[in-house]
């Protein structure tokens, strides 16, 4: 094919529907309703369990054996040389020589009917046992921090691959006329390691990158007006530009030119959104107390509840990022005696609140809600230059994470790993079956849910992944 020729042919069905959120039959329903309403192009493979994905992504990544995987027998060779048998051949990122096996400092109960084991640290997840899936099996690929991140949401460990949720708004589109449909909320002081490339577009067309929503005066850079131009004088400006950039696609057939006219004009209608959503005083106190929110502050609870607003005004994917998980033990700023506990106190009642708050306006069961990190720790102490804080390195071999509604199955566990934490023995759940299984619940198929670039097609899940159906209810 004519290079130019497909190019010119990146200009499909998906992106002008995709790209703008709506049908043929909602095309039509607009020319009545106006922008009152915007329904997505629906080009789900099958009837979807979830409509909208909050994805709570814990950087650094949070120690499984002290949260949501115990393992009794770390109690009995705590402080011992690790065993030959798992450690020989091993590759750490930051271990030297022999390391001696840490257990975990924290007591871990029963909750809720379903009997799923939570730790001491996690008192109000535990309270709400009974609505999530705990996931033990997952593995992953990679052990650094940046290429494990790429790999849980763009498929990829390198640059260059759209996220996941790119790839939900290009293929689904939003629901909401007048806000992104990929939306990204960080707090720890701190962006991903991956960078923005996380919620990167990659080679989907650069309307579908995700926005990121900051705290203060700016909620999104650049959106107000310049100083000297009123909202009338914008419009104005806006309509000149827009002339000369249909004229520009009319004769070049860039789609990229398309998506500049579509973000100039989001953005337009997002100088009258975004600070209404963004405006927490709008909640009343007891949902405020809920989540430990304070208005015009910054913070996670700040951000889940932030989620919530985003998620029931339509968008698409929610993708908050929490950095402060670096668990190693070089310190009492990253060890798992004082700084796990500060992030769990960050994070337990917000994560909560939000499921429960999405279950009480009956939302949870068509949002799909995720809390992961990019990969798990080693059940061992690390003692990085003879530190004395407790940590533990990178581990790729096994973690654990969490899922509720959208069709997941409350108060389920899934899979298991080893006596010592070490390696998946039960169901394993590998990203690419994570990414696919995701795929499934917003009714796509991810193995034909595909974008044709630069002589191939290209999937979320590359050319592995299969959808874990024992996680649905």
């Amino acid at each position: 094919m004519d290079p130019l020729l497909e190019f010119q042919q990146h200009l499909t069905r998906r992106h002008f529907l995709g790209a703008t959120g709506v049908g043929m039959g909602s095309l039509a329903m607009a020319g009545l309703l106006g922008d009152s309403m915007a329904v997505a192009d629906t080009t789900s493979h099958f009837t979807p369990r979830a409509k909208r994905i909050i994805y709570i992504h814990l950087a650094g990544s949070p120690p499984q054996h002290d949260l949501l995987d115990p393992k009794p027998v770390l109690k009995e060779l705590d402080g011992k040389p690790c065993p030959d048998s798992i450690f020989e051949k091993e590759r750490f990122a930051f271990i030297k020589g022999h390391p001696k096996v840490l257990a975990s400092p924290y007591e871990f109960k029963q909750h809720g009917e379903s009997g799923t084991e939570f730790s001491e640290l996690l008192p109000n997840l535990s309270s709400v046992a009974d609505d999530l899936t705990v996931i033990r099996s997952m593995h992953t690929d990679e052990f650094n921090h940046a290429p494990a991140q790429l790999f849980l949401l763009t498929g990829s460990p390198r640059f260059g691959r759209p996220s996941v949720g790119s790839w939900l708004t290009w293929g689904l589109g939003s629901e909401a006329s007048n806000l992104p449909g990929f939306v990204v909320l960080v707090s720890g002081g701190k962006a991903p390691s991956a960078g923005k490339s996380a919620w990167g577009s990659g080679f989907l067309p650069s309307v579908h990158q995700g926005v990121q929503c900051r705290n203060g005066p700016d909620p999104v850079l650049y959106l107000n007006d310049p100083h000297g131009m009123d909202r009338d004088m914008r419009r104005l400006s806006l309509d000149a530009l827009k002339d000369l950039n249909e004229a520009a696609l009319a004769s070049h057939g860039d789609p990229e030119t398309r998506t500049r006219i579509d973000q100039f004009e989001l953005a337009f209608k997002m100088q009258m959104s975004v600070p209404d959503v963004v405006d927490l005083g709008q909640e009343s106190a007891t949902t405020l107390e809920m989540y430990g929110a304070k208005p015009g502050g910054s913070s996670f609870a700040n951000n889940c509840l932030q989620a919530r607003r985003l998620a029931e005004r339509g968008v698409r994917f929610v993708q908050l990022f929490d950095w402060g998980w670096d668990t190693h033990g070089t310190g009492p700023h990253d060890d798992i005696v004082t700084q796990l506990p500060l992030k769990c106190r960050q994070v337990d009642q917000p994560i909560a609140a939000l499921i429960k708050d999405l279950k009480q306006r009956g939302m949870l069961e068509d949002t799909l809600v995720v809390v992961s990190g990019e990969f798990g720790r080693t059940a061992m102490n690390e003692e990085r230059n003879g530190s004395k804080f407790l940590g533990r390195d990178h581990h790729p071999h096994c973690f654990s994470i969490i899922m509720a509604g959208g069709g997941m199955k409350p108060g389920h566990v899934h899979g298991r790993t080893d006596d010592m934490g070490y390696a998946v023995v039960e169901n394993p759940v590998h990203v690419h079956d994570l990414q696919a299984t995701v795929l499934h619940a917003m009714g796509l198929d991810h193995e034909r849910f595909t974008y044709r670039y630069q002589g191939r097609e290209f999937r979320l899940t590359d050319v592995h992944g299969r959808v874990v159906h024992d996680l649905f209810a």
